[in-house]
Order: structure tokens, then sequence, then C-alpha cells
């Protein structure tokens, strides 16, 4: 029997007795003067008073438990043949001594430190070390370009800059070293200091003055003994800003606090994710993305448990069978991915003969997230590893799930296509456009009752009035998560779309996710996505990618036609369902989310921007002229800016 419904009503019953219990799990230096504040911030603060420091959660206090000689972090990464691992005794060491290093280079507390690296342990390092010195840490994806670089520099005005010569990207080496040097000579924000990991694959030119060497840093550092304390902070003061990859305007810098970050992702560790402490955690994500600063690096150690950096993919480093070569390798017991993933693996080998040759039996629960987890690839997975397939649904702004199925607390039945229920902390609703409750099964936008749960966004940085008019402008006395979708009889989740991806046939509004879910049904295909163009007639017509499974040899107008068939037969005439397109690939960004908005703004011929986030850009052209060759996107603008 799951606890589930009466955790979720003892938290609606007493917000603050319930997350004042959570906290006991953290070390606090002082304690706060009231669990939540409603006066304080844009809709209150969780923790308000209270001293801290999450560096000290996560290393020195199970050092000093007795977890310094267990495996704090293991570093795994194909692409360089390399695995590495760090205790909890030799992670805190390395930590205090990079932050000391950081100390020395004149960073002080409150200071921001962008992190530009690839998926290494120095990462992970620094991110850790800025917390441990009151530091501000913003991590942007590793290889970004130059321009979107700058554009956080000049947001948040870094005191310095943490990089590495160069990334791998699957067979691919990308030096990073040029593109840094030229955001800061794009930014406005002149920035002085930057260390820089020199990389065997790429030797980077260094600039007297700025530029220090990452190892000769730390040896020094080290040579003198010199470590940095912990420094107390306040629970409300930014632990990091981390910014969302807008498609239009400035990107968001959305800013998580110290104290309420922690609470809450210690607390997901043991009754979301069933992990206890001293087991492996591997959330396949990169530390560029909100999944890999809370479950990679923050929440499993703040657990006591064993978390893995993989540098790799799940295709092509060497095969489909990477992912399983981890687990049995690692004996992981849970893992964090994007459903993306699971397609690509599903794509290559849709029989699933790589598992064969992998001991998994330590591996228990598989969590999906980050895209729509569609029935079919979860119940591919569930079929081939035979253990549960979690679908839960979050944001970079909430820092953990809004809704999921809570295996620590005893597993809920399962219902494909929802990610399940609203998580302790979020009173969820679905609205229409009113801002009224829609009826039980009825369409609408998923919106959450103020006040937002601990680790969730206190703001944006340095913009509060853009925080109120993106986030809590749209319906009164709730934050919009700006997902459509509906809560079912029994009270279960299912997110269609975002907002904007549901789209108005003839009157008739439609997601485009309920569409995808019925195309991925076909045997044939491996991935999908449906985006709403535009049509003269009808206001908006759906268009249908698909992605073939490798070794299908069929006619592709066979396989077509019968996409179209499958949907208008489970959704009917209404969805207007008549074009369907073979591609080989489908842009994606670099945590495997399709990129539908350039998508559709291509088969309209209207402008559009290179997606910052973008794994490989020449997708986009393969798309546009498939959309040609079916006499759409004729005038294909290209991109803008």
């Amino acid at each position: 029997m799951s606890r589930y419904h009466e955790v979720y009503n003892a938290w609606k019953a007493d917000p603050e007795a319930f997350w004042g219990e959570a906290a006991r799990d953290i070390d606090w230096i002082n304690l706060w003067d009231r669990v939540f504040d409603p006066y304080a911030g844009e809709y209150g603060r969780w923790f308000a008073g209270a001293e801290c420091n999450t560096a000290y959660n996560c290393l020195d206090r199970h050092v000093l438990r007795g977890r310094g000689a267990q495996k704090a972090l293991i570093y795994d990464s194909p692409v360089t043949q390399t695995v590495k691992t760090y205790t909890y005794a030799e992670l805190t060491h390395e930590v205090a001594t990079f932050g000391a290093v950081l100390q020395d280079l004149g960073v002080k507390k409150g200071e921001r430190v962008i992190i530009y690296m690839p998926m290494v342990p120095e990462a992970v390092i620094a991110m850790l070390a800025c917390a441990r010195i009151g530091a501000i840490h913003s991590v942007v994806f590793g290889g970004f370009a130059a321009s979107e670089l700058a554009t956080r520099i000049d947001d948040s005005k870094p005191t310095a800059i943490v990089s590495a010569s160069c990334g791998i990207e699957g067979a691919r080496v990308v030096p990073y070293k040029p593109l840094l040097d030229k955001a800061i000579e794009l930014a406005t924000h002149k920035v002085g200091i930057s260390v820089v990991l020199q990389r065997p694959q790429v030797e980077a030119a260094m600039t007297p003055g700025r530029d220090h060497d990452w190892a000769g840093a730390v040896k020094d550092a080290k040579s003198r003994g010199r470590k940095a304390g912990c420094v107390p902070v306040a629970a409300t003061d930014p632990l990091y800003i981390l910014y969302t990859s807008g498609t239009t305007g400035a990107p968001k810098g959305v800013v998580r606090d110290n104290g309420g970050h922690m609470v809450a992702l210690k607390w997901t560790m043991k009754n979301h994710y069933g992990i206890e402490p001293g087991e492996v955690f591997w959330a396949a994500s990169d530390v560029g993305w909100v999944v890999g600063h809370s479950y990679i690096v923050y929440a499993p150690l703040l657990h006591g448990a064993t978390t893995v950096l993989y540098e790799g993919k799940p295709v092509g480093t060497p095969d489909a069978g990477a992912f399983w070569r981890v687990i049995a390798e690692h004996r992981i017991a849970a893992m964090f991915t994007a459903p993306t993933a699971f397609r690509a693996i599903k794509k290559e080998d849709p029989e699933g003969k790589l598992i064969k040759d992998y001991d998994l039996r330590a591996f228990r629960t598989l969590f999906l997230a980050g895209e729509r987890a569609d029935p079919e690839t979860i119940k591919w997975a569930e079929q081939k590893l035979a253990v549960p397939v979690i679908d839960h649904w979050w944001q970079t702004e909430t820092g953990w799930p809004i809704a999921g199925n809570p295996v620590g607390l005893g597993q809920l039945p399962v219902k494909y296509g929802s990610p399940s229920v609203p998580m302790p902390g979020y009173d969820l609703a679905c609205l229409d456009e009113k801002g009224e409750p829609v009826p039980r099964g009825q369409p609408g936008t998923l919106a959450i009752k103020l006040p937002l749960p601990p680790s969730s966004l206190p703001t944006l940085w340095g913009n509060n009035e853009r925080f109120r008019k993106s986030y809590l402008a749209d319906f009164k006395g709730y934050y919009t998560t700006s997902d459509a979708g509906f809560i079912d009889e029994d009270g279960y989740v299912f997110v269609m779309a975002r907002t904007d991806d549901v789209i108005n046939v003839a009157g008739h509004r439609l997601s485009t996710g309920q569409m995808e879910e019925v195309v991925a049904r076909h045997k044939d295909v491996g991935e999908c996505a449906v985006v709403g163009v535009h049509d003269e007639l009808k206001g908006q017509l759906p268009a249908g990618f698909i992605v073939l499974n490798a070794g299908v040899n069929r006619d592709e107008k066979e396989i077509e036609a019968e996409v179209i068939k499958l949907v208008r037969d489970e959704i009917g005439p209404v969805a207007a369902f008549k074009q369907v397109m073979t591609v080989k690939r489908l842009p994606k960004t670099r945590s495997g989310k399709i990129l539908r908005g350039t998508m559709r703004a291509i088969a309209d011929s209207e402008a559009w921007k290179m997606p910052a986030t973008i794994d490989d850009p020449g997708v986009l052209d393969e798309i546009a002229e498939a959309l040609k060759a079916r006499g759409m996107a004729q005038d294909n603008k290209g991109p803008t800016g």
C-alpha cells in the first residue's frame, strides 16, 4: 500500500509543519525565524532567518559521520575511456582546495562565478566550491555559442569564469576557449579572472593576466595547505542562477536559494526516488541543465548516496548498450534520464538485444522526465528491463518534481501518458482562460496555487517584474506552468503539451501531444513530432514528422498512410491529420527536447532564431527540405540574429 495520500494530506493540512519536519534532515548553522514567511519576496520565502551551507551538507557532514571512505562521485567517460571515483573525503578535499583557489583570486561571498564546462569532475568540484565559499554559480552548458555566453555574462556580471580547453560530443572535440574568449570580447561586463582546465585533447592558448591554469592553481594551493572553510549564508541567499533557454528575448535567470533547495531535494531522494544513503543513483543528464544541478550534483550528495557523472551518449559511445554497461558496471539502483534517450535506444535496438549482454540485477527503477514520455516508450522499457518505469514532470523553475509516482512512499498504479499525481508542496489546478478551475478530465492550463514549495524559484535574477509577468500575472494567486493538460477523476495529471503547442483546428483545440502519442504506437516509428502549421481555411493543421526504427525497409509512403489512418481512427476526422513526412532525425536541444517551435516557424515560412541549445543545426536544413518536398515552407527565411 502506498503512503502517498496520507503524506500528501499531511502536507496540505499543515505545510509549515510538514516542511519543518523535513528540514530536520539538514544541518543548520542557525535555525529559521519562521518556516515560511508570507510577507517576504514575491509570494513568501522559506526558512527566513536561517543560516546554512550547502557544500557542508553535501560533503563535510558525511565525512564527520563515517562516510569518508564511501564513493561520492563516479566519473564514467566512454569518450575518453576513463573511469574515476572520488570518495566523500577526497571530494571534500578537492572542493575545499578549489574554493581556496577562487578565494585567492578574489572571489567573495555573494559574487557570481560562471562555470562553462564539459561533463568532467572539475565541473562538480567548481559548483560545490562556489557553494562552499558563498559565491553564486551560474553553469552555462559547455559549447554554447559565444553570443549566448555573452548575454549570460552581462546579466549575471560574474567576478570569474571557470572553463576548460574543450568538450567532447560523441566523436567530436569542441574547443571551448575560442568561444570563451569571443564571449568575453562581446560582453559589456568585462571579466578579469578565468580558470581553465587543460584537457589532453586540446590545449588552450592562455591570456596572460586573466587566465589561470586549473592544475597549476590547485597544485599551488595544496602545497600551501590552503583549504576554504564553509561560509555561512542565509537560507534565502541564492545558491545558483540557471538560465532558461527561452526561444525569444533574453534568457531568464532562474534563482535557486540555499535552504529550501536542500530541504526539498533531500526529501525527494528517499520519498520520491526510493534511494537509501550509500546506494548508487544516476541521472544521465548534463550539469548545464536543471536535472544535472538537482540530481547529478546536489540531491544524491545531500542524501549520502553515490552519484554518477557520465560523459557520453545513449547511443554511439560505443553503441545502444551504453546505458546498460554503466548500470551493470557501477551497480546502479535507479536511473533518471529523458524519454528522448530511450527513444534513441529503441530506434537503434528495437528488440533490446544488447540488454542481454549485461547484469542488471542491482537496477530496480527507471525515471523519465524532460520531454513527455509517450506510452509506447514506457511499455518498451518496462518489457525489456523488467523494472518499474516512472514518468514524472517538473521544470527548471521548480528544481524537483511537480508530479510523479513516489516510489519511496509506495508506488501507485501506473496510468500510461500520466506522470501520476502532485507531490507534497504542489496544490495543482487545471484552469480555463479566465482562471477558473475546469471539471475533472477537461483540458486547460496547469497552474500551481501559491505559495510555491521549497526549492522553487523565488524570482528571476535582477528582474522581479519579469518574474511576476512571466509566471504570476496570468492567473491571480497561481504560478502558471505554461503546460496544457488535464487532471482526471483519480487526481492523476496528464501533461499534453506546452500551451503554445495546443493547436486550433477549425475552432477545435487539439493537443499535438495526444497526436504524437498515437503516432508513436506504429510499430515502425522510433521517434515522432507533431506541430501545428498555419492554414488559411482552418487556422492550423497538424503536420507529423516520423523517424523510422533501425532496420525498417518498407515503403515510406505506405508507412505514412498507415500513421495517418491510425490518428484518424483514434482521434477522428476532427484532427484533420493528413500530412506526415519521414525524416532521418528530429531537431533537438542537447538535453533531448524536440524543437517543435522552430519546426513550426520553418513550416510557416516565418523568420526564426537558431536555438542556442540545439544539438546539431544541420537537422533544421533537413526539416526544411522535407517540408519543401511536400509543398510547404517554400520560403525558408533561415535563422535571424
